[in-house]
């Protein structure tokens, strides 16, 4: 039967494989999206589902792992954190999956240039918050929390600015709503990025290597 270290660290390895999943697919239907690419979005709409089962077997080891009772405080502390945050995680690969679903549709054909412009600078912003994201999970860092809420700022304001093109536009009303949608998924992705950022617990709340033994 593993040991408790061995089922923890099988548990930080999931984590850094689904945090690598989600960011691949935000890059990724950012890429489908601007480039009309619908079988490269399909196939992101299908992947969606191994993001969503990674996302349940995780929270299942997890929550044994809770149930079992952690052998110490930090551990405890580990396993709640990871709780808190597989969520960010599973709704940030939805969001990514919407964007997929936008690019099945070739809406790009109807932007105009400065919109796609907008969103590809949405999508570069949007992976630099996630692999700062996912770099403070790994590397156990917090303080990146202030960086990646520069990142949210700059969001922000390309959002208003996008948002003012759509309107100011000649494009069609469809169009238009499913790209206020599209910039609000960006949004969003910046916003699971801080809250995982915030979330992630300090060196000194990881279980030491005398208690992974």
């Amino acid at each position: 039967m593993p040991t408790i270290a061995a089922i923890v660290a099988k548990i930080d390895r999931q984590m850094n494989r689904l945090f690598a999943m989600v960011g691949d697919a935000i890059a990724g239907a950012t890429h489908a999206l601007l480039t009309g690419d619908r079988e490269a979005a399909k196939s992101l709409v299908e992947r969606d589902e191994t993001i969503d089962a990674l996302y349940r077997e995780l929270e299942r080891l997890v929550l044994d792992q809770i149930i079992e009772g952690a052998d110490s405080p930090q551990r405890l502390r580990y396993l709640i954190t990871v709780l808190r945050l597989l969520p960010e995680l599973e709704r940030s690969g939805d969001l990514a999956e919407h964007v997929a679903r936008r690019a099945t549709q070739g809406i790009v054909a109807d932007m105009s240039a400065r919109a796609r412009g907008l969103v590809e600078r949405m999508g570069e912003v949007a992976s630099e918050m996630w692999r700062i994201a996912a770099d403070a999970f790994g590397d156990r860092a917090p303080d990146v929390a202030d960086r990646l809420d520069e990142h949210d700022d700059e969001m922000d304001e390309l959002l208003v600015t996008f948002t003012a093109e759509l309107v100011g536009g000649k494009m069609s009303l469809p169009v238009i709503i499913e790209l206020v949608l599209i910039g609000r998924f960006y949004e969003r992705f910046g916003d699971h990025a801080v809250n995982i950022a915030r979330r992630v617990p300090s060196r000194s709340s990881r279980p030491t290597s005398e208690q992974e033994g």
